[in-house]
């Protein structure tokens, strides 16, 4: 594999013999759509990034989409944060029309 100066492996160089190829791209594509999408692709993307980042440190994985895969992992945790405050936003609104709504809830409320 080619290092660069500094002694790390240039983007575009094929890993090595016995190394998990990268999956940077994909993990930052469903990171991205975990924000935009689905937060559930965001929380595949942040599994999937924890792992990926865990086996390059091992060495089972190559080093050449480390950025990418730390940038996807960083948009799922954000995009899993926004689907959850979203989730609790719907269920505060469901929460208090269904207490100020005659009726929904029985004859006075809850």
């Amino acid at each position: 594999m080619q290092e660069s100066p500094q002694g790390t492996p240039q983007q575009g160089t094929p890993p090595q013999m016995g190394m998990k190829p990268s999956r940077g791209g994909a993990v930052l594509t469903l990171g991205i759509l975990g924000i935009v999408i689905c937060f559930i692709l965001g929380i595949i993307a942040w599994v999937m990034g924890s792992g990926d980042l865990r086996e390059m440190k091992e060495g089972k994985r190559d080093r050449s989409g480390e950025q990418l895969t730390k940038a996807g992992m960083i948009c799922g945790i954000i995009g899993t944060a926004l689907g959850i405050l979203g989730v609790l936003w719907w269920l505060i609104a469901v929460v208090i029309i269904g207490v100020s709504t005659p009726g929904v809830f029985g004859a006075g409320g809850f």
